[in-house]
């Protein structure tokens, strides 16, 4: 996600204070703007060698190494004991894509598993998904950035496909599309799907 759109969930879905949390924070932009807009910021990412570079990026958020399927586990330790007091105010993420023909690297390894079965991703950012409802606070948002992606002739539809894995968990607020002079490669489609946990 660039920073622009960052910067745009934030401040309609938080208030200075408030705590952002991105759970694929990847090369930190979620974070990094979050915590230059005076909000508090959380990441998980899966990929050590990437630690220390958030780290430096954004020295005032927290950062834990590890994977986003254990959000619970790895975020808010309490929330396991307690799950009823969720304290995230938005999680804001834009998770690892992988395309519909299964091709063998798996997205939610960091691609470093031959383990990619489009059905099993979608059920496993299902999980994901379950996660954030629990650890963002009731009327707090959740908000992820997902692409349709033509590859090899075929289409992904991963804004329709996440839209319907997070409304199992969440109240849909809009899919809001994201206009581009030109879409990024093998990018059709780009979409801000933005969920609501009812208070």
């Amino acid at each position: 996600m660039i920073a622009e759109i960052v910067d745009h969930v934030i401040e309609r879905c938080t208030t200075p204070g408030d705590l952002v949390c991105d759970p694929f924070a990847g090369f930190g932009t979620t974070i990094h703007r979050a915590t230059a807009l005076g909000r508090r910021a959380i990441g998980i990412e899966l990929l050590p060698e990437r630690i220390a570079l958030l780290q430096q990026r954004s020295p005032e958020a927290r950062v834990i190494e590890g994977d986003a399927r254990e959000m619970l586990r790895l975020l808010v330790p309490e929330l396991a004991a307690d799950p009823s007091s969720p304290h995230v105010d938005l999680v804001l993420t834009s998770p690892p894509y992988m395309t519909a023909e299964d091709h063998a690297a798996d997205p939610l390894t960091a691609y470093e598993l031959d383990t990619g079965d489009y059905d099993r991703y979608l059920t496993e950012l299902g999980l994901v998904a379950a996660q954030c409802a629990r650890v963002v606070r009731p009327g707090g948002f959740v908000v992820w950035n997902m692409a349709d992606i033509v590859h090899r002739g075929q289409l992904t539809p991963l804004i329709s496909d996440c839209t319907r894995v997070l409304r199992a968990h969440l109240r849909e607020v809009s899919v809001t599309e994201i206009a581009w002079d030109r879409h990024p490669h093998d990018l059709v489609a780009d979409a801000l799907l933005v969920f609501r946990r009812p208070e």
